[in-house]
């Protein structure tokens, strides 16, 4: 299961669990700008029973060629037409093709046979790898690329968040009981831990919780 710490992934690991699976939680420190995510990913794994969780180091920093892994301005105050239009400045090149890729290398590990990713087609900032055909395809590749796919044990990519809006991923995790005040998605926080506000993740996120009718217990520096 990829936790990230932000809400996508949180209530997506607390959907693995409560459909009898045990979750092994996956993080990444990719030289990413907001580290306070590996923090909330902590206790978004600790708070819904993960049996295991490990953090992978790469550094992606390295290659750049994204707001959060270089020196770039994070865009702020977009529209929802702007966040909407064309993949921005905030996409990580082929971050869930890796993200994924050692997700796959654990899980032949452990013996398993199902991925977690939480994913989002509807409510997303353009990004290419959070598609149906970009899964799929990772499945085929999962398939051809490994010891238990040659064997014949394929590997299911699990996104059960894909089609729903922000508003209806939030309230499923309501319903299950997700506590958000754990979780982070803000892309330039500030140096006290407190969501922006204003960045295209933030927003979107917001907007989710007005549209669920519920209040988001995290805390804002603008709103």
């Amino acid at each position: 299961m990829l936790v990230s710490g932000g809400l996508d992934s949180t209530v997506t690991l607390a959907i693995c669990a409560a459909g009898g699976y045990e979750p092994y939680a996956l993080s990444f420190d990719y030289g990413q700008r907001h580290q306070v995510e590996l923090e909330a990913a902590r206790r978004v794994a600790d708070s819904l029973g993960a049996r295991a969780h490990r953090v992978a180091e790469i550094d992606l920093r390295v290659f750049g060629g994204s707001a959060l892994t270089a020196d770039i301005d994070v865009p702020q105050h977009r529209t929802d037409a702007e966040i909407r239009h064309n993949i921005p400045i905030t996409y990580v090149p082929a971050r869930n093709t890796i993200f994924l890729s050692f997700a796959l290398a654990w899980a032949e590990v452990l013996g398993a046979r199902d991925i977690f990713i939480g994913v989002n087609a509807i409510d997303y900032s353009g990004y290419p790898d959070c598609r149906p055909e970009f899964l799929r395809a990772f499945e085929q590749l999962a398939r051809v690329a490994t010891k238990a796919g040659v064997e014949g044990a394929g590997m299911t990519i699990h996104a059960p968040l894909l089609q729903l809006s922000k508003a209806e991923i939030i309230r499923r995790g309501h319903e299950l009981g997700v506590d958000f005040s754990l979780t982070h998605s803000c892309y330039t926080p500030t140096a006290d831990g407190a969501a922006c506000g204003v960045c295209d993740s933030c927003q979107l996120r917001l907007q989710g919780f007005r549209e669920a009718g519920l209040t988001d217990p995290i805390h804002y520096a603008a709103a």
